[in-house]
Protein backbone atom coordinates (compact mmCIF):
# COMPACT_ATOMS: atom_id res chain seq x y z
CA UNK A 1 0.00 0.00 0.00
CA UNK A 2 2.50 2.09 1.02
CA UNK A 3 4.24 1.72 -2.31
CA UNK A 4 0.98 2.43 -4.27
CA UNK A 5 0.68 5.78 -2.50
CA UNK A 6 4.17 6.39 -3.51
CA UNK A 7 3.76 5.86 -7.21
CA UNK A 8 0.50 7.60 -7.12
CA UNK A 9 1.78 10.64 -5.87
CA UNK A 10 4.85 10.79 -8.07
CA UNK A 11 2.25 10.38 -11.21
CA UNK A 12 0.10 13.33 -9.88
CA UNK A 13 3.11 15.48 -9.49
CA UNK A 14 4.34 14.39 -12.97
CA UNK A 15 0.77 15.54 -14.46
CA UNK A 16 1.03 18.33 -12.50
CA UNK A 17 4.24 19.56 -14.04
CA UNK A 18 3.05 18.50 -17.38
CA UNK A 19 0.00 20.61 -17.01
CA UNK A 20 1.63 24.23 -16.23
CA UNK A 21 3.82 23.33 -18.81
CA UNK A 22 1.20 23.62 -21.20
CA UNK A 23 -0.69 25.73 -19.78
CA UNK A 24 -0.78 29.69 -21.00
CA UNK A 25 2.73 31.81 -19.71
CA UNK A 26 3.64 35.32 -20.57
CA UNK A 27 6.82 34.04 -21.55
CA UNK A 28 4.82 32.36 -24.66
CA UNK A 29 4.73 36.36 -26.00
CA UNK A 30 7.08 37.92 -27.34
CA UNK A 31 7.03 41.80 -29.18
CA UNK A 32 8.99 43.12 -31.73
CA UNK A 33 9.23 46.45 -33.73
CA UNK A 34 10.26 46.30 -37.54
CA UNK A 35 9.32 47.78 -40.76
CA UNK A 36 7.28 46.16 -43.44
CA UNK A 37 7.53 45.71 -47.47
CA UNK A 38 6.70 49.17 -48.19
CA UNK A 39 8.86 50.85 -45.42
CA UNK A 40 6.17 51.70 -43.04
CA UNK A 41 6.18 50.64 -39.19
CA UNK A 42 4.34 47.88 -37.62
CA UNK A 43 4.62 45.90 -34.13
CA UNK A 44 4.27 41.98 -33.91
CA UNK A 45 3.42 39.56 -31.43
CA UNK A 46 4.10 36.31 -30.95
CA UNK A 47 2.20 33.93 -29.12
CA UNK A 48 3.48 30.15 -28.81
CA UNK A 49 1.26 29.36 -26.26
CA UNK A 50 0.59 25.28 -27.64
CA UNK A 51 -2.51 25.30 -25.48
CA UNK A 52 -3.81 28.06 -27.64
CA UNK A 53 -5.89 29.51 -25.06
CA UNK A 54 -7.35 32.46 -26.78
CA UNK A 55 -5.74 35.94 -25.36
CA UNK A 56 -5.86 39.45 -26.15
CA UNK A 57 -3.17 41.51 -26.79
CA UNK A 58 -3.06 45.01 -26.35
CA UNK A 59 -0.03 47.86 -26.86
CA UNK A 60 0.52 51.21 -25.79
CA UNK A 61 2.81 53.76 -26.26
CA UNK A 62 4.52 55.28 -23.21
CA UNK A 63 5.46 58.49 -22.36
CA UNK A 64 7.45 59.25 -19.53
CA UNK A 65 6.27 55.73 -17.66
CA UNK A 66 2.81 56.63 -18.41
CA UNK A 67 0.37 55.53 -21.13
CA UNK A 68 0.31 58.26 -24.06
CA UNK A 69 -1.94 56.26 -26.31
CA UNK A 70 -3.53 53.32 -27.42
CA UNK A 71 -2.08 51.44 -30.63
CA UNK A 72 -4.80 48.73 -30.73
CA UNK A 73 -5.94 45.84 -29.45
CA UNK A 74 -6.20 42.17 -30.95
CA UNK A 75 -7.09 38.73 -30.14
CA UNK A 76 -5.21 35.54 -30.95
CA UNK A 77 -5.01 32.19 -30.67
CA UNK A 78 -1.26 30.49 -30.23
CA UNK A 79 -0.02 27.74 -31.68
CA UNK A 80 3.55 25.51 -30.78
CA UNK A 81 4.78 27.34 -34.10
CA UNK A 82 3.75 30.92 -33.11
CA UNK A 83 0.69 32.76 -33.77
CA UNK A 84 1.57 36.81 -34.97
CA UNK A 85 -0.47 39.64 -34.93
CA UNK A 86 0.58 42.62 -36.23
CA UNK A 87 -0.50 46.74 -35.58
CA UNK A 88 0.57 49.47 -38.05
CA UNK A 89 2.13 51.59 -36.10
CA UNK A 90 4.71 54.73 -37.77
CA UNK A 91 6.47 54.10 -34.44
CA UNK A 92 9.95 56.64 -33.89
CA UNK A 93 13.05 55.71 -32.69
CA UNK A 94 14.14 54.73 -29.14
CA UNK A 95 10.11 54.60 -28.27
CA UNK A 96 8.92 52.70 -25.72
CA UNK A 97 6.00 50.73 -25.94
CA UNK A 98 3.71 48.12 -23.30
CA UNK A 99 2.50 45.13 -24.36
CA UNK A 100 -0.40 43.91 -21.95
CA UNK A 101 -1.64 40.23 -22.48
CA UNK A 102 -4.88 39.17 -21.09
CA UNK A 103 -5.60 35.14 -21.16
CA UNK A 104 -8.88 34.24 -18.84
CA UNK A 105 -7.74 34.26 -15.55
CA UNK A 106 -4.19 32.57 -16.89
CA UNK A 107 -2.29 35.80 -17.68
CA UNK A 108 -2.95 39.36 -17.04
CA UNK A 109 0.14 41.18 -17.19
CA UNK A 110 2.85 42.64 -19.36
CA UNK A 111 5.65 41.58 -21.76
CA UNK A 112 8.70 42.32 -19.31
CA UNK A 113 10.56 44.19 -20.62
CA UNK A 114 8.83 46.65 -22.26
CA UNK A 115 9.32 47.13 -26.15
CA UNK A 116 11.82 49.35 -27.55
CA UNK A 117 11.96 50.55 -31.07
CA UNK A 118 15.01 50.79 -33.36
CA UNK A 119 17.48 53.55 -33.33
CA UNK A 120 16.28 53.98 -37.18
CA UNK A 121 13.59 55.23 -38.19
CA UNK A 122 11.62 53.45 -41.31
CA UNK A 123 12.16 54.79 -44.45
CA UNK A 124 8.89 54.84 -46.78
CA UNK A 125 9.81 53.26 -50.21
CA UNK A 126 7.95 55.25 -52.74
CA UNK A 127 7.13 54.35 -56.40
CA UNK A 128 10.53 55.85 -58.26
CA UNK A 129 9.45 59.08 -60.40
CA UNK A 130 9.44 58.81 -63.92
CA UNK A 131 13.02 60.20 -65.11
CA UNK A 132 13.55 62.81 -67.46
CA UNK A 133 13.81 60.12 -70.04
CA UNK A 134 10.54 58.82 -69.37
CA UNK A 135 8.72 61.60 -69.01
CA UNK A 136 6.74 62.28 -72.25
CA UNK A 137 7.74 65.64 -74.18
CA UNK A 138 7.30 67.02 -77.50
CA UNK A 139 9.08 64.93 -80.10
CA UNK A 140 12.06 66.82 -81.60
CA UNK A 141 11.69 65.64 -85.18
CA UNK A 142 8.33 67.55 -86.20
CA UNK A 143 6.13 65.53 -87.93
CA UNK A 144 5.03 67.77 -90.40
CA UNK A 145 8.11 68.74 -93.02
CA UNK A 146 10.31 71.68 -92.15
CA UNK A 147 10.28 74.87 -94.53
CA UNK A 148 14.13 74.61 -94.57
CA UNK A 149 15.84 71.92 -96.63
CA UNK A 150 12.40 69.67 -97.21
CA UNK A 151 10.08 69.75 -100.17
CA UNK A 152 6.89 71.20 -100.12
CA UNK A 153 3.67 69.05 -100.04
CA UNK A 154 2.28 70.63 -102.77
CA UNK A 155 4.03 69.79 -105.94
CA UNK A 156 2.80 72.65 -107.82
CA UNK A 157 3.58 75.38 -105.18
CA UNK A 158 6.82 74.48 -105.24
CA UNK A 159 7.23 74.01 -109.00
CA UNK A 160 5.67 77.36 -109.63
CA UNK A 161 8.13 79.31 -107.17
CA UNK A 162 11.08 77.60 -107.99
CA UNK A 163 9.81 78.50 -111.97
CA UNK A 164 11.51 81.44 -113.42
CA UNK A 165 8.82 84.15 -113.66
CA UNK A 166 7.68 84.84 -117.19
CA UNK A 167 7.07 88.39 -118.94
CA UNK A 168 3.74 89.81 -117.86
CA UNK A 169 1.57 91.64 -119.95
CA UNK A 170 2.24 95.05 -118.03
CA UNK A 171 5.93 94.43 -118.72
CA UNK A 172 6.32 94.19 -123.08
CA UNK A 173 9.08 92.46 -124.36
CA UNK A 174 12.06 93.77 -126.43
CA UNK A 175 10.44 90.93 -129.30
CA UNK A 176 6.99 92.86 -129.17
CA UNK A 177 8.37 96.05 -129.43
CA UNK A 178 10.35 95.46 -132.35
CA UNK A 179 7.98 93.70 -133.94
CA UNK A 180 5.67 96.90 -133.59
CA UNK A 181 8.41 99.19 -135.52
CA UNK A 182 8.34 96.48 -138.26
CA UNK A 183 4.56 96.72 -138.67
CA UNK A 184 4.88 100.69 -138.78
CA UNK A 185 7.45 100.69 -141.62
CA UNK A 186 5.60 98.06 -144.09
CA UNK A 187 2.17 98.35 -143.65
CA UNK A 188 1.39 101.81 -142.95
CA UNK A 189 -0.21 104.14 -145.12
CA UNK A 190 1.85 106.56 -145.17
CA UNK A 191 3.64 106.65 -148.45
CA UNK A 192 0.37 106.59 -150.55
CA UNK A 193 -0.83 109.40 -148.44
CA UNK A 194 2.54 111.30 -148.91
CA UNK A 195 2.36 110.39 -153.16
CA UNK A 196 -1.70 111.52 -153.32
CA UNK A 197 -0.39 115.06 -151.05
CA UNK A 198 2.85 115.60 -154.08
CA UNK A 199 0.32 114.76 -156.51
CA UNK A 200 -2.55 117.54 -155.48
CA UNK A 201 0.78 119.94 -154.48
CA UNK A 202 1.58 119.32 -158.60
CA UNK A 203 -1.88 119.68 -159.46
CA UNK A 204 -2.41 122.76 -157.69
CA UNK A 205 1.16 124.31 -159.14
CA UNK A 206 0.00 123.65 -162.47
CA UNK A 207 -3.59 125.12 -162.17
CA UNK A 208 -2.09 128.01 -161.22
CA UNK A 209 0.62 128.53 -163.56
CA UNK A 210 -2.11 128.14 -166.29
CA UNK A 211 -4.30 130.69 -164.90
CA UNK A 212 -1.42 132.95 -164.55
CA UNK A 213 -0.99 132.50 -168.19
CA UNK A 214 -4.19 132.47 -169.31
CA UNK A 215 -4.97 135.88 -167.40
CA UNK A 216 -1.91 137.67 -168.92
CA UNK A 217 -3.12 136.77 -172.41
CA UNK A 218 -5.90 137.93 -171.75
CA UNK A 219 -5.17 141.45 -170.69
CA UNK A 220 -2.16 141.48 -173.55
CA UNK A 221 -4.86 141.38 -176.11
Amino acid sequence: MRILGVASATAALALGVAGNALACNIRDFSAVASCDDNGKGIITVTDTDASGVEATVSVYLESNGADARMVGSETVKGTKKGAVVTFSEDWAPNATYRVRIEAGKIVNEDISPQLTTPSDACKTTESPSPSASETPKPSETPSSPASSGTPSENPSESESSAAPATPGDNAPSPAAGSSNLAETGANSNTPMIAGIAGALVLVGGGAVFFGMRRRGASKSS
